[in-house]
């Protein structure tokens, strides 16, 4: 399967914040987002996972058969924010988003064992701390396959060994044949990886 970006361009309040965006990902390459506050990082992906229209250029997916035959049946989109409901436990969380993205991989006590969270599914999400919210939205990833995953500041809020942890199953995903688009300042652990520096569009 391969991701193909041409001459994208998106905007953000109705002005440009990025344009002429291209790249080219097969099966097991990471791609690392770079660049200024404002350069657009978070709207790249946010376009790339169909939350927000392309002004101009292209995004696709090719070779994903019928299961993964646009790019948004493909994605795992990670952003800011980890989508959880605070008053639901983080079991029912999981099984909101297991039922809704399909393609069940691992059980949810699976998910939250391997990344650390084994034994807490029964708390609500709003009693977990800052880094264990984090962990259990990167648990979205693991209990649904999805060959791409989108990542917008994956480690923020992570302590090191979380971080390390992390990076192993990106490493794992990736030696699978998965996809990964990052955006970070941080670096992530992955070997051999792509870069995409961003500038700001002055206008």
């Amino acid at each position: 399967m391969r991701l193909i970006a041409e001459n994208l361009s998106g905007e953000r309040g109705g002005e440009t914040v990025f344009a002429g965006v291209g790249f080219a990902l097969g099966d097991g390459e990471a791609l690392v987002v770079t660049g200024p506050n404002g350069s657009g990082k978070s709207t790249l992906l946010r376009v790339i996972a169909g939350l927000l229209p392309h002004v101009s250029g292209r995004i696709a997916v090719e070779d994903g058969g019928e299961e993964f035959s646009t790019v948004a049946l493909a994605c795992h989109y990670l952003g800011h924010q980890n989508a959880m409901k605070s008053a639901l436990t983080v079991h029912e969380n999981l099984e909101f988003w297991r039922d809704f993205s399909g393609n069940e991989k691992l059980s949810i006590s699976e998910a939250l064992e391997d990344v650390g969270l084994g034994g807490l599914g029964h708390l609500p999400f709003g009693y977990l701390s800052t880094g264990q919210k984090r962990r259990a939205a990167i648990a979205k990833l693991l209990i649904s396959h999805r060959p791409v995953w989108l990542l917008d500041e994956p480690t923020a809020g992570l302590d090191k060994a979380s971080e390390a942890q992390f990076a192993a199953l990106m490493q794992a995903h990736c030696a699978s044949g998965g996809i990964i688009i990052a955006a970070t300042h941080l670096p992530l652990g992955l070997e051999g990886v792509k870069t995409l520096e961003m500038e700001r569009v002055h206008v």
